[in-house]
C-alpha cells in the first residue's frame, strides 16, 4: 500500500478517534474531575490532553513506513 493511501486510512481513523475520545473525556471530566482540588484537576486536564496520542501512536507508525518497492 502506497504511503499515500496509508496518509488517508490513518487520518480518517485519527479523526475518528477524536471523535469518540473528545465526548468521553469531557464527560469525565464534567462528572468526576470537577469535584477534585484544583491541583488535581490541572494535573488530570493535562493527562487527558495528552492521553489520546498512546493508542493513536501505532497507526501513526503505520502511516509514516515507507513504501516497499515491490522489486521494480
Amino acid at each position: 500500500m502506497r504511503r499515500r493511501t496509508r496518509t488517508l486510512i490513518g487520518t480518517i481513523g485519527m479523526l475518528a478517534f477524536v471523535a469518540l475520545y473528545a465526548p468521553l473525556a469531557m464527560a469525565l471530566a464534567d462528572s468526576r474531575i470537577s469535584q477534585t482540588p484544583p491541583a488535581v484537576q490541572a494535573i488530570l486536564y493535562g493527562f487527558l490532553g495528552i492521553a489520546w496520542i498512546f493508542p493513536l501512536m501505532p497507526l501513526i507508525r503505520w502511516m509514516e513506513r515507507k513504501d516497499v518497492d515491490g522489486g521494480t
